[in-house]
């Protein structure tokens, strides 16, 4: 499923291949995220011209809507959105954390009401993983427990021991043998639980493992100090995926410690609220001082959006609330994504992924703080 083809010497960055049922990926990758089965704003057109890899969705979100009535209609979700490459599916374990209101947490699994029509069903690893064998994803996530930041160490070990059980339950259930499941490893910011949890993980055995619980709300130090102590526990020829994260320094940080896969939803969040990532930082396309800008968004991007607009033009479309504001500003961020990926592959191949680092580190260290 995964080989490793490049290694950098300065760093733990390296470049590899993921063989999955829908196509090739090469890594690190970067997965926009597509909840319900669409990138907000953007077409699946629009993913292929970018040429988008692999995309994420959700099990809890398609699981209530379409439903999985329909999803078996269309012999899975790949048909259903006309996608023909690689998806990943996430087991609705963020939304335990996220919709924590809505649910009841029990051994047996969470206890949800809807948000859509208050309709009660039970999550359990055997139905997470029922539905994404239903959904066909090339990779799927077993059911865990996330918790947020600051947690007690007894409140992260009842979540990180209850994960592990409950992945045991997910690998057991699993079905359709081409398909990939990973594992995912929690235990809050305590060095000792993510430690136990890697070593409880690699006891089961997955194709691939992903580093949840992250991006919480904690300091950014404390972060890349727990993304430094899974990888060291996680096997080097599996890959490694961290959920959720985050901001391009995050992932060009992650990928110097060994990380190989990506998703976020700022790219398209971020665009919707007329922020944009750049290649000389952060631009707040809402300010001012661009009413009267006729020079492009980004000079050295390759989108659409960079090519035919001023920021003028842009910045009266976001005001005026035009809907196309959406989708041009999405269309730049997905874009300006892929591409780092792209440039830290490179990279990596070329030997150079240490001067890309320390770029990066000049250009967001002080916009993102």
């Amino acid at each position: 499923m995964f080989e490793m083809i490049s290694k950098c010497c300065d760093t733990k960055a390296r470049c590899g291949i993921l063989e999955l049922p829908h196509g090739r990926v090469e890594t690190p990758v970067f997965m926009p995220v597509g909840t319900v089965g669409a990138i907000k704003a953007l077409t699946q057109e629009d993913m292929e011209n970018l040429g988008t890899q692999i995309l994420l969705g959700n099990t809890y979100h398609l699981f209530l809507r379409p439903g999985m009535e329909v999803i078996k209609h269309f012999g899975g979700l790949h048909n259903f959105i006309k996608w023909p490459h690689p998806i990943l599916t996430d087991s609705g374990g963020f939304q335990i954390f996220s919709l924590s209101k809505l649910n009841k947490m029990k051994e047996e699994g969470a206890f949800f009401q809807s948000h859509i029509d208050g309709q009660r069903f039970c999550l359990t690893p055997e139905l997470a993983v029922e539905i994404q064998e239903i959904l066909g994803a090339d990779i799927h996530m077993v059911l865990d427990q996330c918790i947020g930041y600051p947690a007690e160490q007894q409140a992260a070990e009842i979540a990180m021991e209850r994960s592990l059980r409950w992945a045991k339950r997910c690998r057991v259930a699993k079905k359709k043998e081409h398909l990939n499941q990973f594992g995912i490893v929690q235990g809050g910011m305590y060095e000792n639980l993510r430690q136990r949890s890697c070593e409880g993980l690699v006891d089961i055995g997955f194709e691939g493992y992903a580093i949840g619980g992250l991006s919480v709300g904690e300091p950014k130090g404390e972060m890349l100090a727990m993304i430094d102590v899974s990888c060291e526990k996680l096997p080097l020829e599996k890959p490694r995926y961290l959920m959720g994260v985050g901001t391009p320094l995050d992932i060009i940080e992650a990928v110097s410690r060994g990380i190989d896969m990506f998703d976020c939803v700022m790219p398209t969040r971020n665009g919707r609220n007329g922020t944009l990532f750049t290649s000389r930082g952060k631009v707040n396309i809402k300010n001012l001082k661009y009413r009267l800008d006729d020079s492009s968004l980004d000079s050295e991007c390759p989108c659409y959006t960079c090519r035919t607009f001023s920021k003028a033009y842009l910045r009266h479309l976001f005001m005026s609330r035009e809907l196309v504001s959406h989708r041009l500003l999405s269309l730049h961020n997905v874009t300006y994504y892929l591409g780092l990926l792209t440039k830290i592959r490179e990279n990596i191949q070329n030997g150079t992924f240490k001067h890309l680092l320390e770029h990066h580190r000049k250009l967001w260290g002080s916009s993102e703080s």
